[in-house]
Protein backbone atom coordinates (compact mmCIF):
# COMPACT_ATOMS: atom_id res chain seq x y z
CA UNK A 1 0.00 0.00 0.00
CA UNK A 2 2.75 2.47 0.98
CA UNK A 3 4.62 1.73 -2.27
CA UNK A 4 1.49 2.45 -4.30
CA UNK A 5 1.00 5.79 -2.57
CA UNK A 6 4.61 6.80 -3.24
CA UNK A 7 4.29 5.73 -6.88
CA UNK A 8 1.14 7.82 -7.25
CA UNK A 9 2.88 10.87 -5.79
CA UNK A 10 5.82 10.40 -8.17
CA UNK A 11 3.46 10.06 -11.13
CA UNK A 12 1.87 13.41 -10.25
CA UNK A 13 5.21 15.12 -10.82
CA UNK A 14 6.32 15.36 -7.21
CA UNK A 15 8.86 12.52 -7.43
CA UNK A 16 11.97 14.64 -6.97
CA UNK A 17 10.56 16.54 -4.00
CA UNK A 18 9.16 13.41 -2.33
CA UNK A 19 12.58 11.77 -2.21
CA UNK A 20 14.05 14.76 -0.34
CA UNK A 21 11.39 14.30 2.35
CA UNK A 22 10.60 11.78 5.08
CA UNK A 23 10.37 8.51 3.18
CA UNK A 24 9.08 5.28 4.73
CA UNK A 25 10.83 3.30 1.97
CA UNK A 26 14.27 4.52 3.13
CA UNK A 27 16.19 2.16 5.42
CA UNK A 28 15.61 3.20 9.05
CA UNK A 29 18.54 4.05 11.28
CA UNK A 30 17.32 1.46 13.83
CA UNK A 31 14.74 -1.36 13.68
CA UNK A 32 13.02 -3.21 16.50
CA UNK A 33 10.33 -5.80 17.12
CA UNK A 34 8.04 -4.88 20.00
CA UNK A 35 4.84 -6.23 21.46
CA UNK A 36 2.17 -4.37 23.33
CA UNK A 37 2.98 -6.31 26.50
CA UNK A 38 6.72 -5.48 26.24
CA UNK A 39 5.85 -1.78 26.09
CA UNK A 40 3.66 -1.88 29.23
CA UNK A 41 6.87 -0.63 30.83
CA UNK A 42 8.15 2.53 29.13
CA UNK A 43 11.12 2.00 26.80
CA UNK A 44 13.52 4.73 25.76
CA UNK A 45 15.61 5.01 22.58
CA UNK A 46 18.36 7.63 22.27
CA UNK A 47 18.50 9.68 19.07
CA UNK A 48 19.78 12.97 17.68
CA UNK A 49 16.70 15.02 16.85
CA UNK A 50 16.66 17.10 13.68
CA UNK A 51 16.81 16.93 9.93
CA UNK A 52 17.05 18.93 6.73
CA UNK A 53 13.57 18.37 5.26
CA UNK A 54 10.91 20.96 6.09
CA UNK A 55 7.71 18.93 6.51
CA UNK A 56 5.35 21.32 4.69
CA UNK A 57 7.56 21.25 1.57
CA UNK A 58 6.86 17.51 1.33
CA UNK A 59 3.75 16.67 -0.71
CA UNK A 60 4.03 12.99 0.28
CA UNK A 61 3.54 13.81 3.99
CA UNK A 62 0.18 15.17 5.05
CA UNK A 63 -0.50 14.51 8.75
CA UNK A 64 -4.12 14.64 9.80
CA UNK A 65 -3.07 16.02 13.17
CA UNK A 66 -0.99 19.07 14.17
CA UNK A 67 0.14 21.49 11.47
CA UNK A 68 3.23 23.10 13.03
CA UNK A 69 6.69 23.46 11.58
CA UNK A 70 9.28 20.72 11.67
CA UNK A 71 12.50 19.54 10.06
CA UNK A 72 13.04 15.79 9.70
CA UNK A 73 15.57 13.38 8.17
CA UNK A 74 14.70 11.45 5.02
CA UNK A 75 15.05 7.96 6.54
CA UNK A 76 13.07 7.04 9.64
CA UNK A 77 15.04 7.22 12.86
CA UNK A 78 13.21 4.08 14.00
CA UNK A 79 11.07 1.35 12.51
CA UNK A 80 9.07 -0.86 14.88
CA UNK A 81 7.35 -4.09 13.90
CA UNK A 82 4.49 -4.06 16.40
CA UNK A 83 2.45 -7.06 17.57
CA UNK A 84 -0.18 -7.74 20.24
CA UNK A 85 -1.59 -4.20 20.08
CA UNK A 86 -5.27 -5.16 20.41
CA UNK A 87 -7.02 -3.35 23.28
CA UNK A 88 -4.10 -0.97 23.87
CA UNK A 89 -3.19 2.68 23.38
CA UNK A 90 0.37 3.48 22.30
CA UNK A 91 1.94 6.65 23.69
CA UNK A 92 4.94 7.86 21.67
CA UNK A 93 6.79 10.87 23.09
CA UNK A 94 10.13 12.65 23.01
CA UNK A 95 12.22 14.23 25.75
CA UNK A 96 14.92 16.48 24.32
CA UNK A 97 17.39 19.30 24.85
CA UNK A 98 15.62 21.50 22.26
CA UNK A 99 12.25 22.18 20.61
CA UNK A 100 11.72 18.73 19.11
CA UNK A 101 8.98 17.45 16.80
CA UNK A 102 7.63 13.97 16.11
CA UNK A 103 6.43 12.36 12.87
CA UNK A 104 4.91 8.87 12.65
CA UNK A 105 3.73 6.76 9.71
CA UNK A 106 1.60 3.85 10.95
CA UNK A 107 1.00 0.36 9.62
CA UNK A 108 -2.27 1.65 8.13
CA UNK A 109 -0.32 4.36 6.18
CA UNK A 110 -1.55 7.28 8.30
CA UNK A 111 0.77 10.19 9.09
CA UNK A 112 0.80 11.85 12.55
CA UNK A 113 2.74 14.96 13.60
CA UNK A 114 3.17 16.75 16.91
CA UNK A 115 5.30 19.55 18.27
CA UNK A 116 4.59 20.38 21.93
CA UNK A 117 2.00 18.05 23.51
CA UNK A 118 4.53 16.43 25.90
CA UNK A 119 5.32 19.79 27.53
CA UNK A 120 8.70 21.56 27.68
CA UNK A 121 8.57 22.06 23.86
CA UNK A 122 8.57 18.27 23.32
CA UNK A 123 6.08 16.19 21.27
CA UNK A 124 3.67 13.42 22.24
CA UNK A 125 1.34 11.37 20.06
CA UNK A 126 -1.21 8.89 21.41
CA UNK A 127 -2.32 6.21 18.96
CA UNK A 128 -5.67 5.16 20.42
CA UNK A 129 -6.09 2.03 18.29
CA UNK A 130 -2.64 1.08 16.97
CA UNK A 131 -2.59 -1.72 14.43
CA UNK A 132 -0.14 -4.58 14.39
CA UNK A 133 2.57 -4.04 11.79
CA UNK A 134 5.24 -1.50 10.99
CA UNK A 135 5.39 1.95 12.55
CA UNK A 136 8.06 4.35 11.27
CA UNK A 137 9.16 7.21 13.53
CA UNK A 138 11.12 10.38 12.75
CA UNK A 139 12.38 12.67 15.53
CA UNK A 140 12.92 16.16 14.17
CA UNK A 141 13.06 19.69 15.46
CA UNK A 142 10.75 22.66 15.10
CA UNK A 143 13.48 25.04 13.88
CA UNK A 144 15.95 22.83 11.97
CA UNK A 145 18.52 22.63 14.79
CA UNK A 146 19.93 19.32 16.05
CA UNK A 147 20.00 18.11 19.66
CA UNK A 148 20.15 15.03 21.88
CA UNK A 149 16.78 13.41 22.50
CA UNK A 150 15.11 10.23 23.67
CA UNK A 151 12.12 8.62 21.99
CA UNK A 152 9.84 7.00 24.59
CA UNK A 153 7.15 4.40 23.93
CA UNK A 154 4.62 2.90 26.32
CA UNK A 155 1.29 1.06 26.05
CA UNK A 156 -1.80 1.36 28.23
CA UNK A 157 -5.13 -0.43 28.28
CA UNK A 158 -7.88 1.41 26.40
Amino acid sequence: MKTLILAAVAAMGFGTTAFACPNFNAAPAESYNASGSQLRQRRGFNVVAGGNNYIWNCPNVRPGTDTGAGYFPTAPDFSFNMSGMGGLRLVVSVVSDCDSALLINTASANWYYDDDDNGNLDPRIVLTRPANGRIDVWVGTYDGEFCNAQLQMETFAR
